[in-house]
C-alpha cells in the first residue's frame, strides 16, 4: 500500500499531473480542503497539472501515515498528517484519508481521498469546552 502513496509524492514533486491522476482509478473521488470534488484519475490528473503549473509550482509535499488498516482482501483505509511547502516542510497541517483498492495485477490505487484543514486553535478550544470530544488519538 506505501508505494502508491510514494509514487503520489514523487508525481507531485515533480509537478506531474498527469503521474499523479494515473495513481488514482478511472471512477476517484477526489475531495480538497476547500471542497471541490473531483470525478477520476484523468480529471485529478488535469486539475493537478493546471496547480503544478501555477500557485503550486515548485510546491513539495510533506506526509506521514496516522494509520494503514486492510478493510477487505483488496481494500485498506489509510489516514495521513501532510501538507504543501516550498523549502522546509512546516506543520503537517492537514489530515488526509484515502481509500485504496488493489487491482487484479496486485497494484493498489487510489478509490477516494479527503483532505482536511486541521485547524488547531479550534480543535484545542473545543476539546476545552468540550473534554469528552477529545478523541484518544489526539
Amino acid at each position: 500500500m506505501r508505494p502508491v502513496l510514494d509514487r503520489l509524492t514523487v508525481a507531485w514533486n515533480a509537478g506531474d499531473g498527469a503521474a499523479y491522476g494515473a495513481e488514482f482509478t478511472a471512477d476517484a473521488t477526489y475531495i480538497t480542503y476547500v471542497g471541490t470534488l473531483y470525478t477520476g484519475g484523468a480529471e485529478i490528473g488535469t486539475a493537478h497539472q493546471a496547480l503544478f503549473d501555477g500557485f503550486l509550482k515548485g510546491t513539495r509535499l510533506a506526509s506521514e501515515i496516522v494509520s494503514m488498516r486492510l478493510t477487505g482482501p483488496d481494500a485498506a483505509l489509510v489516514v495521513t498528517r501532510g501538507a504543501v511547502h516550498k523549502g522546509r516542510p512546516g506543520r503537517l497541517d492537514k489530515i488526509q484519508t484515502y481509500a485504496l483498492a488493489r487491482r487484479a495485477d496486485g497494484d493498489w490505487k487510489i478509490a477516494a481521498f479527503q483532505n482536511t484543514r486541521n485547524k488547531a486553535l479550534m480543535e484545542a478550544l473545543s476539546f476545552r469546552l468540550q473534554p469528552a470530544t477529545r478523541p484518544a488519538a489526539a
